[in-house]
């Protein structure tokens, strides 16, 4: 029998519903895999046991009297510290904000899980202001990946993806405005999906910032799309209310794949990542998907014009700190977003957004024939678990992001899904990427590529 802390929200459910279970059980196992784990991992930016226990003990009196909010009531889940929760601060990973109030309200998505009923186990830890894909955080530290702990969890949704490996919760929401919930999600060997711009309200929005779950099966991720979408007028970017069941899987005999196994700028795609998205790429079309190689859409333009509009959204709010918090700043941080942004002039900035809105033109076109683009979710395997990005050069620090970011700012739906490993035993995933709006088709496809994949490896214990 599966222990407790293995139970997918879905057998949790129903283990609830049979009285097999209860969720004061399921919260308490959830307790003692963090209290087991975090010495190793660092996940956890706050652990609210005794809230999260009153919380169990209500969904406990709901699923006894036969009326749960959800079902999802009473399943445990963690949320990235940059969500805003009621109660908590969310210094967003930097020392520069270690005095940070506590919020006053709930952000859209946290608000959408208590409404149903989840068990809010605490908060997860992420990079300074989010803008690392990596464990590294002036005011958390390193966290570390659950399969081998000197590799590096990426980021920015590091604490997220570290939990889910070991253990914590069956459900992890992240963020993700360059791929920060893809690259955890690939390199701990889990699955996410980065949804639609405005599919699940967010607050405060921007321009390709997304709210998404990490979990360690695409049917978890479902089911908390189905929760977490429902409308909220606080986004005022958001999508009209929908109707769709995320949990519905589509018939995807014959759909069009067109495979991109390398953007040409960036990283190199290493030979082990390159070798599963082959491998993928193959059992689809086994399974009668029509899949066609197609060249990169990306140019080095537009990725240099990417790193440059990021440099300079992070430069304006850093040079707003007063000296005594910028000195707390991660300084890998603090060079990167000043080296060459502090220069920028007004006409700079401009053509950087050009270049981002070329690539955005240029996403959105690739995918026009086909139904689904395939890639590799990250050119490389886990790094170094201390570096705060590949190369660890802060004049170049988001050289892996070629494959994830376009889709932030095309607003198509992409996900991650672990297919194989390598000789070392560290996951590598592909990526699944959608027509805007279609998050449920590329749910549908990530569904097939979980049932086509090879035998997965027991998770760290």
């Amino acid at each position: 029998m599966a222990a407790i802390h293995e139970l997918s929200a879905r057998e949790l459910a129903a283990a609830y519903a049979s009285g097999g279970l209860s969720p004061v059980e399921a919260t308490r196992a959830s307790l003692e895999r963090i209290a087991a784990w975090e010495p190793r991992v660092n996940a956890m930016y706050r652990v609210s046991e005794a809230a999260a226990l009153g919380e169990a003990r209500a969904a406990e009196a709901r699923w006894r009297a036969k009326s749960p909010l959800s079902a999802l009531d009473g399943v445990p889940v963690t949320i990235k510290e940059n969500i805003a929760t009621r109660g908590d601060p969310a210094p967003i990973g930097t020392r520069a904000n270690e005095d940070a109030p506590p919020q006053s309200a709930d952000a859209p998505p946290a608000a959408r899980l208590r409404e149903a009923g989840c068990v809010l186990l605490g908060k997860t830890t992420m990079p300074d202001y989010g803008m690392l894909s990596s464990g590294l955080s002036s005011l958390h530290g390193i966290t570390r990946n659950p399969w081998r702990l000197d590799r590096n969890t990426s980021g920015s949704s590091s604490g997220a993806g570290a939990a889910c490996v070991a253990g914590y919760a069956p459900l992890h929401l992240g963020t993700d405005i360059g791929g920060s919930v893809r690259l955890p999600a690939t390199h701990c060997g889990i699955f996410a999906l980065k949804p639609s711009l405005g599919r699940v309200p967010v607050h405060p929005p921007y321009m390709g910032r997304v709210t998404g779950p990490m979990t360690r099966t695409l049917d978890d991720a479902a089911l908390v799309m189905n929760v977490i979408s429902r409308p909220d007028a606080r986004d005022f970017m958001s999508l009209p209310p929908h109707d769709n069941d995320f949990c519905q899987a589509r018939d995807l005999k014959g759909a069009r794949i067109g495979l991109l196994p390398d953007m040409g700028v960036g990283l190199h795609v290493q030979p082990e990542v390159r070798a599963a998205l082959d491998a993928a790429a193959k059992a689809l079309a086994g399974a009668g998907c029509s899949v066609e190689s197609i060249r990169s859409f990306l140019t080095e333009e537009m990725l240099e014009g990417t790193r440059r509009f990021f440099e300079a959204r992070s430069h304006n709010d850093f040079v707003q700190l007063p000296p005594a918090r910028r000195a707390k700043v991660l300084p890998f941080i603090a060079e990167w977003c000043s080296w060459r942004a502090a220069r920028f002039s007004g006409q700079e900035v401009m053509q950087a957004y050009q270049q981002v809105m070329a690539m955005r033109e240029a996403a959105v076109a690739a995918i026009a024939p086909y139904d689904f683009l395939v890639s590799p979710t990250s050119p490389i395997l886990a790094y170094e678990a201390e570096l705060a990005a590949p190369g660890n050069d802060a004049h170049d620090a988001l050289p892996h992001i070629a494959f994830t970011v376009p889709y932030n700012m095309s607003e198509q739906p992409a996900a991650s899904v672990n297919w194989s490993y390598s000789a070392e035993g560290l996951p590598i995933g592909v990526q699944i990427i959608g027509h805007r709006f279609d998050d449920a088709g590329v749910l549908s496809l990530a569904g097939l590529v979980e049932q086509l994949r090879p035998p997965q490896r027991a998770w760290p214990e």
